[in-house]
């Protein structure tokens, strides 16, 4: 009992790193103007997960011009199971987040800009942390290059959080890790459930150009080994 009175009193005060770690990034958007604070509002509760969203499209896009229905169809599983991890993440994170019961920061420190009003349910793990790691994490395995892409906005929404004021950085960390377990950890079999419902997609009509439309890849998403791509093992997609 004493050792838990005594965890408490350390987190409530700045001598935990966690904490001091919180004032310093958080203190930013008290020196920041106006305008940046607004800016950073957006980007950290919308505009990150929008750009992820756009990152999944654009790796869709070139996951179906494969030579093969067979490897546009694996290329396509992978892409799709990125927003799929998201939402196994997410629902994971609901059991954990009533298990802790940890308070947002500003329910027990004082002198935080808070840029976001209304948050009133549980700090750890980060939804938001989560969700975008996922999506990176889900995304690396698709495609290396756009993965590392998202994998820098979901680091990015990381340190939104904490800038806003609504979640402790180890928050943050904790929904990169969660979000990176389920992704990775889950890949295969969201690959064995996924792309044979891909194979049968790519064989229906107008509805096979979701998962195959062979053609020249953007330079972005050129395949390796495929005719007038070269071949860059960094670029070699990981589910393929």
């Amino acid at each position: 009992m004493a050792g838990l009175e005594a965890l408490a009193a350390l987190e409530t005060s700045g001598s935990n790193p966690d904490v001091t770690l919180l004032y310093d990034i958080n203190g930013l958007a008290a020196d920041a103007p106006g305008w940046f604070d607004r800016t950073m509002e957006f980007v950290g509760e919308y505009g990150i997960l929008l750009g992820l969203v756009l990152v999944v499209l654009w790796t869709w896009w070139g996951a179906r011009k494969r030579d093969t229905l067979d490897d546009a169809a694996s290329s396509v599983a992978a892409v799709v199971w990125a927003p799929l991890a998201a939402a196994v993440a997410v629902l994971v994170n609901v059991p954990i987040r009533g298990f802790v019961e940890r308070p947002r920061p500003f329910k027990d420190h004082d002198g935080l800009t808070v840029l976001v009003d209304g948050k009133t349910d549980f700090s750890f793990v980060s939804d938001h942390a989560t969700l975008a790691m996922a999506m990176g994490a889900a995304l690396f395995v698709a495609h290396r290059r756009l993965g590392f892409a998202a994998i820098g906005l979901a680091v990015l929404e990381g340190f939104c959080r904490v800038f806003m004021g609504v979640h402790y950085p180890t928050d943050v960390v904790g929904g990169f890790a969660l979000g990176t377990a389920v992704a990775l950890l889950l890949s295969p079999l969201a690959s064995a459930l996924i792309t044979p419902l891909a194979r049968v997609v790519g064989r229906t009509g107008r509805l096979s150009r979701l998962v195959w439309a062979p053609g020249a890849a953007p330079a972005a998403l050129e395949i390796p080994g495929a005719r007038g791509a070269s071949e860059d093992p960094q670029e070699r997609d990981l589910a393929a």
